[in-house]
């Protein structure tokens, strides 16, 4: 019980970060995402099971206050957390470069469904504009921020798991 509060309040604290600090310190209009962070990390952390709802409440929150479509954002979160979450055999919480690299290719991933979602099925063919001026940029920054806000959550978590056992 302990754990899904803390959890649901990790994603509640970077909802509002995400939503309001960032989003004032945004470069260019672009900002870090947060969530997407989160919802790998617990991915490859706590595995399969655990990254797909963490990426659903994720998913959903922003769904809920800036989303067009009701449940886009909370399947491609799912996705995200549950394709993370193969990883977590191979995870050794020390070394820093699969966390980065996982989210990384995760955020990739997040801004190509975005655009697909978004502007493809309405035909909006901009596509290396979107991928050059938002895709990339953000993928920049929220690999910049993974290396500190990374450090918070495995410390979290590794707290978590020695008190749990």
């Amino acid at each position: 019980m302990k754990r899904k509060i803390i959890v649901a309040l990790m994603i509640l604290i970077s909802f509002l970060l995400q939503s309001t600090v960032f989003k004032a310190l945004a470069i260019g209009s672009i900002s870090p995402n947060l969530l997407v962070v989160l919802t790998s990390s617990f991915g490859f952390m706590r595995g399969k099971k655990e990254g797909l709802w963490v990426g659903f409440f994720c998913g959903l929150l922003e769904d809920i206050f800036y989303g067009r479509l009701l449940g886009m954002h909370a399947v491609m979160y799912m996705y995200i957390g549950y394709v993370n979450g193969y990883f977590n055999r191979i995870f050794y919480g020390e070394d820093i470069k699969l966390p980065i690299f996982l989210i990384s290719v995760s955020e990739l991933a997040y801004g190509l469904g975005t655009y697909v979602v978004m502007f493809l099925m309405r035909s909006r063919f901009a596509f290396f504009y979107y991928l050059t001026r938002i895709i990339l940029p953000e993928l920049v920054y929220t690999v910049i921020l993974t290396l500190v806000f990374y450090r918070i959550i495995y410390s979290v978590n590794r707290n978590l798991e020695k008190n749990s056992t």
